[in-house]
């Protein structure tokens, strides 16, 4: 919000949630029943037919700008502003949809209250340059007055500081602006619309063409990097005065006051409120090239709709611990595109950037889902993926790569450990955080505990933690003869603490992959479940705490974090995640994959000394 709201501040539906989009089905529905009942094809209204497309493609138009701008500005080449993005931005530029709400409830409403005048032919080229024009005209010029007018400190304070509160700019913060601003907006906005109407000029191409191009500028200008090509200029001088390019919108919101205009830099020119770095600013942006990272953290896709989860997704959802959304079933065409494109996708994909102390960090998505990692005949096409995903980070220069998820499953981390010393020219250190996870487990389990039950698929980092507990003296349970035996088999020293049992009485579960409900229904009253697993167990029990897979809380010192990974809270990281960090930051020289282990104790006393933290156990 703004520093001193000022009326009209909030969106009088902000309480609806995503329902607000009901708003606009009774003017679909009319429209819709309306124009399949007018049995003269020369009286149906197709303007207030096509509304409702319209505002569908208005949604898809900003998300692909959404989507597009972080990928150009996690890779880094021409990006503008360095700065970061948090989830308070994020949280704060959700309402950047309500606009088009309001967009469709006008169109609406003008069309029933001005039927004849609404009911407009489909194109009319001359139509269309009037509508144009008269944006670049008379709407250009009085929207430089009203913006400044809104940086006076009464209404700055009031209103226009809400939208000045992202320094940094995305797409979506275009459009996000109080209420009573948004409305002052449309009001300027809809002079060559409604003029276009009263001298009979107006076309249903000609009004959503102008909304489309006031989109696409809008996105353009905050979309933090810069891809105007200098030729454009060179070719057609006058284009610098007609229409802006990012870096002139992005230097408003670095220095607040300058470069007032809308689209058209010619009104800063006249009154001379042009940035005087202006040139300079885009230029360097324009030089700049990819980023190369420090460390990579390299994870995989999981459910069908985990796509819209990814920071590349949808904002409102990639800033929350990813769970399943009802309304996702309305994307399965978008779903099932995208699912068909990992198929055909030939490497991993950037999805976000950050930055810990002066370390660069980079995340990158191999396109391949949970049900394809269990696939016996996809393993062979996953490890060339991230066999090649090792390859791109060396070349790039980084010092270490993470897996993340099932890309740290013993099958792919033991091939990832024979490809790393079948190839002993890497610099690259790649770590599976099976240490960093032990450590965490160690050390979320309450400390009066004397015993604890361990359930779940043995892997390397188990026989660590299992080793760690009875060095400790705390016994260590286990209902399965098979995990018994291969715990045994490890170290045979462990049977003084190991113990086969038939009694699920302990109140301090481990528990991994192959936990079943009925299991779970077995534990006391009160038991604590404290995943070693890659994913959650299902949570079947509310009388008992379930602690989240092994990760840290990520210190302030950790830049540019503005989405979850995966289903963590905010600010949290997974344990391979941060351990690729701290190997990085500490210079430890050593591949932690496969049957490798590094220093448990090692890496968790430098974890704590470089700021991470232990996540609590929910109550």
């Amino acid at each position: 919000m703004a520093s001193k709201p000022g009326i009209l501040s909030d969106w009088p539906w902000k309480s609806m949630g995503n329902f607000k989009y009901a708003l606009v089905v009774p003017g679909a529905i009319y429209s819709t029943y309306s124009f399949i009942m007018c049995k003269d094809e020369n009286e149906r209204n197709w303007f207030m037919f096509l509304v409702l497309p319209f505002l569908v493609f208005r949604l898809i138009h900003y998300q692909l700008w959404i989507s597009y701008s972080r990928y150009r500005t996690a890779k880094g080449n021409n990006r503008i502003l360095d700065k970061s993005i948090d989830f308070d931005q994020v949280d704060r530029e959700r309402s950047w949809d309500d606009q088009i709400i309001l967009n469709g409830i006008l169109f609406y409403g003008a069309g029933i209250v001005l039927k004849d005048q609404f009911n407009m032919p489909f194109f009319k080229a001359d139509g269309t340059l009037i509508i144009l024009l008269l944006h670049w005209g008379p709407a250009e010029f009085l929207y430089y007055w009203l913006h400044r007018a809104l940086h006076h400190h009464y209404l700055y304070a009031r209103y226009h500081s809400h939208h000045h509160s992202s320094i940094v700019t995305e797409p979506n913060t275009s459009f996000v602006h109080p209420m009573a601003e948004v409305l002052a907006y449309y009001g300027l906005l809809l002079i060559p619309t409604l003029l276009s109407v009263y001298i009979g000029k107006a076309n249903i191409v000609g009004v959503f063409t102008y909304v489309t191009v006031i989109d696409f500028l809008n996105n353009m200008g905050h979309c933090n990097f810069e891809f105007i090509p200098q030729w454009f200029y060179t070719i057609f001088p006058p284009l610098k005065y007609i229409v802006y390019n990012p870096s002139f919108h992005s230097l408003h919101h670095t220095q607040f006051r300058t470069n007032y205009t809308l689209f058209c830099p010619l009104y800063d020119y006249v009154y001379g409120t042009v940035d005087k770095s202006t040139d300079s600013v885009y230029e360097n942006a324009l030089k700049r090239e990819a980023e190369s990272p420090d460390v990579v953290h390299l994870s995989h896709l999981t459910t069908p709709d985990s796509i819209y989860h990814l920071p590349l997704g949808f904002p409102s959802l990639s800033s929350k611990p990813q769970v399943s959304k009802w309304y996702l079933l309305f994307m399965w065409p978008v779903t099932v595109w995208s699912m068909l494109l990992t198929w055909v996708l030939g490497h991993a994909f950037i999805s976000e950037r950050s930055a810990f102390k002066k370390l660069k960090l980079q995340a990158w998505v191999v396109p391949k889902y949970n049900m394809q990692y269990s696939s016996k005949w996809q393993r062979e096409t996953i490890s060339k993926l991230i066999e090649q995903a090792i390859r791109d980070a060396d070349k790039k220069g980084a010092k270490g790569l993470s897996l993340g998820l099932l890309n740290q499953h013993e099958v792919f981390s033991r091939n990832v450990e024979l490809y790393m010393k079948r190839n002993p020219q890497l610099k690259i250190k790649v770590v599976d955080g099976s240490s960093l996870a032990a450590a965490i487990v160690l050390n979320s389990i309450p400390k009066e505990t004397t015993q604890v039950l361990l359930r779940g698929r043995v892997s390397k980092d188990v026989y660590v933690l299992v080793q760690a507990l009875c060095q400790k003296g705390i016994k260590v349970l286990t209902v399965q003869e098979d995990e018994y035996k291969k715990l045994l088999k490890f170290d045979n020293k462990l049977q003084s603490n190991l113990f086969l049992s038939e009694r699920y009485d302990t109140k301090v579960w481990l528990v991994g992959d192959g936990l079943t409900d009925k299991e779970q229904f077995k534990a006391p009253k009160g038991t604590i479940f404290i995943p070693f697993s890659i994913f959650p167990p299902k949570k079947v029990r509310k009388d008992c705490y379930y602690h989240t897979t092994p990760a840290m809380v990520a210190p302030a010192s950790v830049e540019n974090l503005h989405s979850c990974e995966d289903w963590l809270p905010r600010r949290a990281m997974s344990a391979s995640r941060v351990a690729g960090i701290i190997h990085a930051s500490e210079g430890f020289d050593v591949n932690e994959c496969g049957g490798t282990i590094f220093s448990v104790d090692k890496v968790w006393e430098a974890s704590l000394e470089n700021g991470f933290r232990p996540l609590p156990i929910s109550t």
